[in-house]
C-alpha cells in the first residue's frame, strides 16, 4: 500500500512553502508581543528573536546562493534582500538589549515590524514567485531539506554582517553555540529571580 504524504507534509516540503509559512508565524509573533507585557511579552519576543535570526541564517545559506544562480539579475534581487536583513538585524540588535516595557522598545519594535514585513513582501515578490517557476519540485525540496538543516545549526540571536553564505557557514556554529549558552543562562537567572521573590 502507497502511502501519500498529506497536503501539510508536501508543503512543508516546499521551500517556498515551507518560507511562506514562517513568514505567516513571525506575522503572527509580531501581533502577539503586541499583545502581552511583562514577562510574557519577553518570552514571546525571544520566540520572536529566534525565529527571525534562524530564518534569515537559513535563507542566507541555502536560499540567496540558490537565487543568485538561478535567477535572471539573481545578483541584484539577492543583494537588496541581504542589505534589507543586515539593517533588520541592527534593529533586533538593539531590541533585543532593550527592556520590553519600556515606550522606546514600542517604538523601536515598530520600525522593526515595518521593515521585516517589508522585507518579506519583497522577497516574496521578487524571490519567491520567480524561484518557483525557475526551480523543479526536486529541488525545491532539496531547498527545504538544506533549510531545516541550517535552521537547526544557526545561531538564535542576530548577528549584522554575517549576510553570506560563506560568513554563516564559517562563524555561524561558533555563534550558534555561544548564542545557545546565552539562551541558557538567560533562561536559568529568570527562573532563580522569579524564585527569589
Amino acid at each position: 500500500m502507497d502511502r501519500q504524504p498529506t497536503p501539510e507534509v508536501m508543503k512543508e516540503n516546499d521551500v517556498i512553502d515551507l518560507l511562506l509559512r514562517q513568514h505567516t508565524i513571525i506575522r503572527e509573533l509580531f501581533d502577539e508581543v503586541d499583545r502581552h507585557q511583562g514577562e510574557e511579552r519577553k518570552r514571546v519576543f525571544s520566540r520572536l528573536v529566534r525565529l527571525l535570526a534562524v530564518h534569515e541564517t537559513a535563507e542566507e545559506e541555502i536560499v540567496h546562493p540558490y537565487a543568485r544562480r538561478k535567477l535572471v539579475d539573481g545578483a541584484d534581487i539577492v543583494d537588496s534582500r541581504l542589505e534589507e536583513e543586515r539593517e533588520a538585524k541592527e534593529m533586533l540588535c538593539r531590541l533585543d538589549d532593550m527592556d520590553v516595557t519600556t515606550p522606546e522598545f514600542a517604538q523601536e519594535l515598530n520600525r522593526l515590524r515595518t521593515a521585516v514585513f517589508a522585507h518579506a513582501a519583497a522577497e516574496e515578490r521578487y524571490e519567491f514567485s520567480e524561484l518557483k517557476a525557475a526551480t523543479s519540485e526536486g529541488e525545491r525540496r532539496a531547498m527545504a531539506v538544506g533549510v531545516k538543516a541550517a535552521e537547526a545549526m544557526a545561531p538564535t540571536h542576530p548577528h549584522p554582517g554575517t549576510e553570506s553564505a560563506a560568513k554563516n557557514l564559517l562563524l555561524g556554529p561558533p555563534m550558534a553555540v555561544m548564542d545557545r549558552a546565552r539562551d541558557v543562562i538567560r533562561k536559568a537567572m529568570g527562573k532563580s529571580e522569579s524564585g527569589q521573590g
